[in-house]
């Protein structure tokens, strides 16, 4: 993998009064790799290709609807490298073609094993016994955080995002807002909202960080993959008023967030702010699937029309 040529577009939001609200468009950065999937990827698999390993092959840790998945399979299928999915879930492994998610990764090459959830959170065993298995796979964590992943996040900054008060990302695993917060200018305040109700994520972002310039906000409404009528009737009109598509999971939930905090006077007169669109698009297609078979409106997927 290389460092895209591509000058990421920072596009305006624009709102009344003296905040100013910037989006920096890292979804662009690749068809299928992309958002903060790309640079997290980047470090990982430079390094451990410069290793020059026999049969190489990548392994990696997700759900049913993962952009990391997603994005992994894709990285396999460009490098004709082989790549296996432990995917949470027994029950996926007789419908996994009907998920759009692991269907896609199935037509990029990934094959599949399916754990169990009790399993699954046990990552240190589970990895443990596939380094004994596949000794020469390179095994990256649900995710991708790990520290080649905050080296390749650095890129989101840049000159062009030194002159914002406050950076915001969305928070899953952690890396993205580490790396932000680790590379960030010191007069900037890193903001990640978190779209997971872990209360361990402050402890592991400041161990990888090593610096104390964030704060982790909720924003997961309840539950990790839990969609509001509220978050999509926001998704649909934010895209048709600034043109730009967010999705259900991470992006539509922080720039909602960001919203309020404005509404309420959190950001302090004449800030500037700029949030990170971190892709995830991929999951709009199955999110809908979901929505459609409860009978709720649906998330307007631009990109699909």
């Amino acid at each position: 993998m290389k460092i895209p040529d591509t000058q990421i577009p920072i596009i305006e939001i624009p709102l009344k009064g003296n905040i100013q609200l910037f989006i920096k468009r890292e979804d662009l950065i690749h068809p299928q790799i992309s958002g903060n999937k790309y640079w997290k990827l980047l470090y990982n698999i430079n390094n451990y290709l410069d290793e020059d390993p026999t049969n190489p092959s990548i392994i990696t840790f997700g759900g049913a609807f993962s952009n990391h998945i997603s994005a992994v399979s894709a990285l396999g299928k460009d490098l004709e490298i082989k790549t296996l999915g432990i995917i949470r879930g027994e029950e996926l492994q007789s419908k996994w073609q009907q998920n759009p998610t692991l269907k896609f990764a199935h037509e990029n090459g990934m094959d599949f094993r399916f754990v169990t959830r009790e399993d699954f959170r046990d990552k240190e065993i589970l990895t443990k016994n596939l380094e004994i298995e596949f000794p020469n796979a390179l095994i990256i964590p649900e995710g991708g955080t790990n520290e080649f992943a905050l080296k390749g996040i650095q890129h989101l900054l840049n000159s062009d995002t030194k002159s914002f008060d406050y950076l915001c990302t969305a928070v899953g695993t952690g890396g993205t807002v580490a790396g932000i917060s680790k590379f960030a200018e010191e007069n900037q305040k890193v903001l990640g909202f978190k779209v997971v109700d872990d209360h361990s994520l402050n402890d592991s972002v400041l161990k990888l960080s090593e610096r104390n310039n964030f704060e982790l906000i909720e924003a997961h409404d309840g539950s990790y993959g839990k969609i509001t009528d509220e978050n999509i009737r926001f998704i649909n009109d934010f895209s048709e008023k600034f043109g730009i598509q967010l999705e259900p999971i991470y992006t539509g939930k922080m720039m909602k967030k960001v919203f309020e905090l404005i509404e309420v006077s959190y950001f302090p007169e004449n800030s500037k702010i700029l949030a990170f669109h971190t892709g995830g698009l991929q999951g709009i297609e199955g999110a809908n699937e979901m929505l459609r078979k409860k009978k709720r409106d649906l998330i307007i997927n631009r990109n699909a029309l």
